[in-house]
């Protein structure tokens, strides 16, 4: 019981016999509101250990041999209790439905790493689940991660996997970045050329944008419809928030690629572009026309359907990084700034997002962007992720804004774990699982009623050095479990924290993330097929800064 990842409020445990340890006679009584858990637990515990977890009957609970699922609204969202005694079986209740899912994931850990397999190992029962009662509950709402599927393709199989290992983190976001320069990853009905042309590229830069090597195999793809509304319901199922990003104004080549009249024509021959096929910022962004507006209009339309509102409350809309070359050289940019009466670039972008952050208000939906959108004015009910580092995350909560941390320089996973020459396409500042650990995602300068603002905490995952599932393992795998913990646990602060004793408990964790296939960094660093020598990286020495 002291190898749970995230680590529960608070364990306490007896030696009373062996503990439990289910069988062929093992029961499921599902209370009122616990279908996911119950159909969970019976489609994926059930099929590790060879049970069949049958309903239970009038009188099994008597027998000790039962577990038993149940709703109590006097706890707190998301919270549980799990109770493991002599006579009673387990017994998990949560304060709402999630939060009986979230005990059955702790069940699961607790039945040891053979429960996380996908059919029985052996013949013998999995060890017994120890006497003892749990009580639990996560420190933030929004616990996350943001997978970029737009610089390569992610196939839904492999969405829907990574879901899996997101529910079993008890984590409940998952910000999917669906288009980019690179490409266009979701079809909308009314637009058919950004799926037949934005979402192929002819070939993609290997390694850093600096590298001299190529792939000169066409990458692509694209979720069609039923796709995404398969990963929502997926997502549904384990509690899991989808949060879909389309990103505008910058960002945007793909989508200008197949529709050239999205682009700032008074100023370069957009029918000439292709999709982007190296990494870096862009300088072709949208032009800020009505044609866009209705365009992009048309788009969310599609989006808010496939995404509904009870799992996707948020939609992101991108706004980072847009350069504003094209627009101080565009007469039309112009000519909108002074109509609008405007100052400048920066508030023309403003007016972009606030267009959409009205549209999608109006529908009952929340914009998120990027901390860019910041710059010019925000919108009074949008939210943001701080990415470039705490200080837009700061300035928002202070302003009353909605945040999520997800600094650069602290939780993107692209970046490198280790200062050694066996990092593959080594990214960035070094951030080792420890560093992950000791992330702390508010701020000590808030004030208490700005600390309130930070809704929660993700990690990023942008893929351009990441050309496959195997890669993007490497990368986010062991440190996503330092995250979660992070995000769920209420632990101390940063220096005080017990990173010897996440580091015991993730000796167990390791064998969880075997039995489960995950491709990880290994502690004593990468085996020979996890390395990339000579591809070139963008390695940034020294600590990254606290800005």
């Amino acid at each position: 019981m002291d190898n749970l990842v995230p680590a529960p409020v608070r364990v306490d445990g007896n030696d009373q016999g062996t503990g439990f340890l289910p069988d062929h006679s093992t029961t499921l009584l599902a209370g009122p509101g616990t279908g996911t858990a119950e159909r969970w637990l019976r489609s994926s515990l059930g099929a590790s250990l060879g049970l069949p977890l049958a309903p239970a009957r009038p009188g099994d609970e008597a027998t000790g041999n039962t577990v038993e699922l149940r709703v109590d609204p006097a706890l707190a969202p998301e919270a549980y209790q799990l109770t493991v005694a002599p006579g009673t079986g387990v017994r998990i209740t949560g304060g709402d439905p999630a939060g009986v899912f979230w005990g059955a994931q702790t069940l699961r850990q607790l039945l040891g790493p053979e429960a996380f397999r996908r059919a029985p190992v052996a013949s013998g029962p999995v060890r017994p689940v120890p006497f003892l009662e749990i009580e639990d509950a996560p420190r933030f709402g929004w616990r996350g991660m943001m997978l970029d599927v737009a610089r390569h393709f992610m196939r839904k199989d492999d969405v829907l996997r990574y879901l899996d290992l997101l529910a079993a983190h008890k984590l409940n976001v998952f910000h999917f970045h669906l288009t980019d320069d690179q490409g266009w990853r979701v079809e909308i009905k009314r637009h058919p050329r950004l799926t037949e042309t934005a979402s192929w590229r002819a070939r993609s830069k290997y390694g850093h944008r600096a590298s001299e090597l190529w792939d000169e195999t066409p990458h692509g793809g694209f979720y069609t419809q039923d796709d995404i509304r398969e990963i929502v319901a997926y997502a549904a199922a384990r509690h899991i928030r989808v949060v879909p990003e389309i990103d505008i104004p910058g960002h945007s080549q793909a989508a200008i690629s197949a529709y050239p009249e999205l682009g700032n024509t008074d100023v370069i021959d957009t029918s000439t572009l292709s999709v982007w096929d190296t990494w870096g910022i862009n300088p072709n962004v949208l032009a800020p026309t009505d044609t866009t507006l209705r365009f992009f209009e048309g788009v969310f339309e599609e989006l808010l359907e496939l995404f509904p509102a009870d799992t996707s409350p948020f939609i992101h809309i991108g706004g980072d990084e847009c350069l504003k070359d094209q627009w101080k050289a565009s007469p039309a940019a112009q000519a909108r700034i002074a109509e609008l009466g405007l100052r400048d670039e920066d508030e023309l972008q403003s007016w972009f997002i606030r267009h959409f952050d009205t549209w999608l208000t109006a529908r009952g939906r929340r914009l998120i962007g990027w901390d860019e959108i910041l710059e010019g004015g925000l919108a009074e009910g949008a939210a943001i992720s701080s990415w470039r580092g705490y200080a837009g995350g700061v300035a928002a909560a202070e302003a009353g804004h909605d945040v999520v941390m997800c600094p650069e320089q602290q939780v993107y996973l692209d970046h490198r774990q280790d200062g050694g020459p066996d990092e593959p396409m080594p990214i960035g500042y070094v951030r080792t699982l420890e560093d992950v650990y000791r992330f702390e995602p508010v701020p000590p300068q808030l004030s208490e009623e700005a600390a309130a603002h930070v809704i929660g905490t993700q990690a990023n995952v942008w893929t351009e050095v990441m050309q496959n599932r195997a890669r993007v393992d490497y990368q986010v795998f062991p440190r996503l479990a330092a995250l979660a913990e992070v995000a769920w646990s209420p632990l101390p602060a940063p220096g005080e924290r017990d990173f010897a004793g996440f580091e015991r408990r993730m000796s167990e964790h390791y064998a969880r993330l075997d039995a489960l296939g995950v491709d990880y960094r290994p502690p004593g660093g990468p085996l020979p097929w996890q390395r990339r020598p000579g591809i070139l990286g963008r390695p940034i020495e020294g600590p990254p800064p606290n800005v």
